[in-house]
């Protein structure tokens, strides 16, 4: 075990072989996830995100009214995240509504929702 100084670093250089031999093999399982994160930091497509995970759907007008931008802002944002595998969406007629592509998204904001509440409260 190593000990941290107040730069929060190794006073030493070890490793525990067993640990690193054990995970480094599955770190490229990562791969893509990164995409993921990316696209919910935009904080215009983190709150459509989150919008969407208060409603099961959403139409475009929607969505721009509740961000407050315009339809064509709303629906770039909206179709990235579709890209992303984040969104998907029907028509219906005219209108295209929108909504978190499973679960899983919706897992991520609100647990994201979780975890920025309680720094702000202090945990």
């Amino acid at each position: 075990m190593n000990v941290l100084t107040s730069e929060n670093t190794c006073d030493t250089f070890c490793y525990d072989e067993e640990k690193v031999n054990r995970i480094q093999p599955k770190i490229e399982e990562v791969s893509g996830v990164d995409s993921i994160f990316k696209a919910l930091s935009d904080p215009t497509r983190l709150k459509i995100a989150y919008a969407l995970t208060l409603a099961k759907e959403l139409c475009v007008c929607d969505v721009a009214n509740i961000i407050g931008s315009t339809t064509a802002t709303a629906s770039h944002h909206l179709r990235l995240l579709r890209t992303m595998k984040l969104a998907k969406y029907r028509k219906e007629g005219k209108l295209v509504f929108y909504s978190l592509d499973d679960d899983h998204v919706r897992q991520l904001v609100y647990i994201a929702m979780v975890h920025a509440k309680e720094d702000q409260h202090g945990k």
